[in-house]
């Protein structure tokens, strides 16, 4: 007889749209859906940065007080500490999904990264680097792909098993 499949729904990460859960358990492993970066609740707030263009936009506009202040090497800074805030959020989007099925990032057999742009895939590991500090690491794909959803640059999903008991 076939597990059972159950929903997995959580107030402290983004509310889903309505044609996919944030994750679903079967026999004894979670299924995450992609996340992207949006800040937890219903409002579909994009963190500042997640999509490349938009930051640079956004940077130029809000913290760069004259043009000459506005050097590449200060906004490529800038882009990099947005793209990890990012990251960051998308990560901690996952641990909050995967404890409330029952699990935790130390779980995580598999991970699966989508970015628009390779050249940011430094700058995935140093973030990635913060949440998974166990020595063994999860299994791991990181693949470039045209577009992700929303105009965004990085998505990530993941399977992970439940506690033990």
């Amino acid at each position: 007889m076939p597990g059972q499949f159950t929903p997995v729904f959580t107030s402290s990460a983004p509310t889903p749209l309505p044609q996919f859960s944030q994750a679903v358990v079967y026999n004894g492993l979670v299924y995450c859906s992609g996340n992207i970066g949006i800040k937890p609740g219903a409002a579909f707030e994009l963190v500042e940065g997640t999509a490349k263009d938009r930051t640079v936009s956004h940077i130029r506009a809000t913290l760069c007080l004259s043009p000459s202040n506005c050097s590449t090497s200060t906004l490529t800074s800038l882009i990099r500490k947005s793209y990890q805030s990012s990251q960051r959020q998308i990560l901690t989007n996952i641990r909050a999904v995967l404890e409330a099925a029952g699990s935790s990032l130390d779980n995580v057999l598999k991970m699966n990264i989508f970015l628009t742009n390779m050249d940011n895939f430094g700058i995935i590991n140093e973030a990635y680097d913060e949440f998974f500090t166990q020595a063994i690491k999860p299994a791991r794909t990181c693949v470039a792909v045209y577009q992700l959803p929303f105009g965004t640059d990085v998505e990530i999903e993941c399977t992970a098993h439940l506690e033990r008991q």
